[in-house]
Parts: structure tokens; C-alpha cells; sequence
């Protein structure tokens, strides 16, 4: 397993998976696939792919300790990335899509809507961890530093899931929204364990 996991092939294999969500979207867009509301259907699958990739890279850690599969670390980087690159579609889609880009009704939308908030204070806090996310800036900012900014990724999903929880709150269908706040949970909890396990007595 490990000598798969370091291969050549296995970081182009990633990024193609990565790819697959927005090339189908794209394709069910192109060929009317979307239902009776493409745009809206559109904008929330992009935020989907968005949580998805997310919870992926907050599992690589805990995966990668439990299977002693050291090499799964070199994937958490890329599906960061991906993640903040499904939530900039997700926010130019609702933008574009919902708004017509008239960035005056955006504005006043954010500050109207509690879960367009969130979800835009998500991007912002994920917005400085995709800028650092190359080996440079680990360099400029030296590892500790970088570890500590890279926390954020934290606060970004537990703000995602309530963005996730008060879109869907409106029509009352919460199963979804349980299930990875479930998910978040496990994952923080874990690490919540182990830092407790790791302090000095």
C-alpha cells in the first residue's frame, strides 16, 4: 500500500478524482441534467463537494495514524486545495447564478442572511490557507507558524457546517446536515483525545 501511495501516478490519480465532481457538473449542466432549478442545483452541489473535500482532508490525519500509512500525508495539501477551489465556484456560483454579480445586493445579502454569512466568513478564513498552501510560504512563514495558521481549518468547517445546517433549516430537512456534523465531530474529537493524551503530565 505504501509503495502505491508514493508513486508517481498516485498524485495525477488524485487530482483527477478531484476533477470528477465539477466535470460531471459541468456535463449536467451542458446536457440539462441539473432538475427544474439548475442554478440552484449547481450552487449547492459545488457547496457540497466543498464540505466533502473538507472532511476528506481533516480524515487524512487521523487515517494516516490509525494505518501507519505515513505517505497518505502527501494528499492532505492537494484536497485542502481542491476544497477551497469547489468553494470559490460555490461563491461565484451563487454570485453569478443567484445574484447577477451586483455586488451592492451581494453585500447586502451577506449581512441579511445569517447563512450567507457564514458561509462567506468560511471562504474568508480558507482564503489565506489556500495562499500559503505551497512550500515557499511554509519557508517564508517557518513550520510552526504555518502549523498554527493552518489550525483555521477548524473554525472553516465547523462555520461551514453551520452554513450547511441554517441553509437547510429553511426546509426543514436536517438528516444531511446530521450526518456530517456526526462526521466533524468524530474527526475533532479524535484529535481532542489525542491532544489530551499527548500534554505533559
Amino acid at each position: 500500500m505504501t509503495s502505491a501511495l508514493l508513486s508517481r501516478a498516485a498524485k495525477p490519480l488524485l487530482f483527477l478524482l478531484c476533477l470528477a465532481p465539477l466535470a460531471w457538473l459541468v456535463y449536467a449542466a451542458a446536457t440539462n441534467q441539473l432538475g427544474a432549478n439548475p442554478a440552484e442545483a449547481l450552487i449547492r452541489r459545488l457547496g457540497d463537494w466543498t464540505l466533502r473535500g473538507l472532511w476528506l482532508t481533516l480524515t487524512i490525519t487521523p487515517l494516516r495514524e490509525l494505518t501507519g500509512l505515513a505517505a497518505l500525508a502527501r494528499f492532505r495539501r492537494m484536497l485542502g486545495v481542491f476544497s477551497f477551489a469547489y468553494a470559490s465556484l460555490h461563491l461565484l456560483a451563487y454570485g453569478w447564478l443567484d445574484m447577477g454579480l451586483e455586488m451592492a445586493d451581494i453585500a447586502q445579502d451577506i449581512a441579511k442572511r445569517p447563512f450567507i454569512l457564514m458561509g462567506f466568513t468560511a471562504w474568508l478564513l480558507m482564503l489565506p490557507l489556500a495562499a500559503t498552501s505551497f512550500n515557499r510560504a511554509i519557508k517564508a512563514l517557518g513550520a510552526k507558524r504555518w502549523q498554527v495558521l493552518h489550525k483555521a481549518v477548524y473554525a472553516v468547517a465547523v462555520i461551514g457546517l453551520m452554513h450547511f445546517i441554517w441553509m437547510r433549516a429553511g426546509k426543514n430537512n436536517f438528516i444531511e446536515p446530521a450526518v456530517y456534523g456526526a462526521l466533524l465531530a468524530l474527526l475533532l474529537g479524535w484529535r481532542l483525545v489525542r491532544a489530551l493524551r499527548q500534554r505533559p503530565r
